[in-house]
């Protein structure tokens, strides 16, 4: 029997206890259903695929301080000797690293003339030879790879010929396939590039970038006296190459500096730290909200119990059995985080409007305050039962003993 009527009545009376604890309700479920949209956003960020083999890749760079160095011809005698050493999969000299928070980004035009130019999405761009694909561990998914004669040496207006990811194909050209069509850096007719190959998923550089899963490759070794190479190795083999490489490069010319060894998955730590900052705090703050007011609605109830012993046993000397004490309070619960829970519901949606305007955060989806509700409700009942039942065990001889 819910008996709601009675229950309003003996909270109407004490007003102070159950307000406080109505604005309380409010404010967790308002800010617990924005944090845990938050965190969902977050780790769904985290958890993005980079197409990318991330613990068998890393980087290095060479610093060539010796002006008699020829930066293209050196570049093409150490790629070869990291490629000869052993537990070296593949390597390719590159212009930026995945997910390292720093590289090449840029747009293209195509079309049949100026009339009609159209620019493409703004994609990270990647310089490399036939092994860049090798090395990564990308799939390839139409088209082909470069092949070794068609890799140039030099400046990135040697390049001619492009492998994107499938995002940059679709959001450049639709439902048409990129195989085949031609881009330009600058006006139309200017240093044309052609579309050989499509990559399944390739990111950049920049995770909080709306580009980073628009990449292009160009078949272009850049030469110059500081150079970054992509190295894919075993894994187990990765700690002895971080000692082979530059002894190996030093024996060849000693007149420079080798540095970085860093996976791919180094960098991609470090560039999602601050996201994972956020998810970790937030999902402290929503734990710690939910603990504080479940505690807060077991002390109002304890303090009820002891406060309406006499009411207790009196009922409980007309016939009401255990259950019946044990209900009243949890309906006196659900009354109040219900209607708290439909005002924070409310509170939720208008302050993710405001995140939405003020952050750019997406929009906060009905499902997340009612699973708020729905858990505080869970929550609760198993906080607010066990004073329940201790007020349920109230010998009614005992309560209404007169003091």
């Amino acid at each position: 029997m819910l008996q709601i009527k009675p229950i309003l009545s003996m909270l109407m009376r004490s007003k102070s206890g159950p307000l406080l604890l109505l604005v309380q309700i409010i404010l967790s479920v308002a800010i617990v259903a924005n944090a845990s949209f938050i965190i969902t956003e977050r780790v769904g960020l985290m958890s993005r695929d980079s197409g990318i083999a991330e613990s068998e890749v890393f980087d290095l760079t060479i610093y060539n301080f010796d002006g008699a160095i020829d930066p293209n011809k050196q570049n093409l005698i150490d790629v070869e000797i990291i490629r000869n050493l052993d537990g070296v999969k593949a390597a390719t000299s590159s212009s930026m690293t995945p997910l390292s928070g720093g590289g090449w980004a840029s747009n293209f035009t195509y079309g049949s003339s100026e009339e009609d130019r159209k620019e493409t999405p703004n994609a990270a761009l990647y310089y490399g030879d036939e092994q860049m694909i090798s090395t990564l561990g990308l799939k390839l998914v139409e088209g082909r790879n470069f092949h070794p004669d068609e890799v140039s040496s030099g400046g990135p207006e040697l390049a001619n010929s492009a492998i994107v990811s499938a995002d940059f194909a679709k959001d450049t050209f639709a439902d048409e396939s990129a195989v085949g069509q031609i881009m330009y850096r600058g006006n139309i007719g200017e240093q044309s590039i052609k579309i050989i190959g499509v990559v399944e998923r390739l990111q950049g550089a920049w995770v909080d970038h709306d580009n980073l899963n628009r990449s292009v490759i160009l078949n272009v070794e850049l030469g110059s006296s500081f150079t970054r190479f992509l190295v894919r190795a075993d894994e187990s083999a990765i700690a002895d190459l971080k000692e082979a490489i530059p002894a190996a490069l030093h024996k060849e010319h000693p007149n420079r500096v080798v540095r970085g060894f860093t996976t791919i998955k180094e960098h991609r730590n470090r560039s999602y730290r601050d996201h994972e900052l956020m998810a970790t705090v937030l999902s402290m703050m929503v734990v710690l909200l939910l603990l504080i007011t479940s505690l807060g609605l077991a002390g109002m109830v304890m303090f009820n119990v002891e406060r309406r012993t006499k009411q207790i046993g009196t009922r409980r000397a007309l016939g009401a059995k255990k259950r019946d004490i044990v209900s009243f309070f949890l309906v006196e619960n659900y009354l109040i985080c219900l209607t708290g829970g439909c005002l924070g519901a409310l509170i939720a949606l208008q302050l993710g409007q405001q995140l939405m305007t003020l952050y750019s955060l997406p929009k906060l989806e009905l499902i997340y305050p009612i699973v708020t509700v729905a858990g505080l409700l869970v929550l609760t009942t198993i906080a607010v039962i066990l004073p329940a039942q201790k007020a349920a065990r109230i010998s009614p001889a005992t309560a209404t003993r007169s003091v």
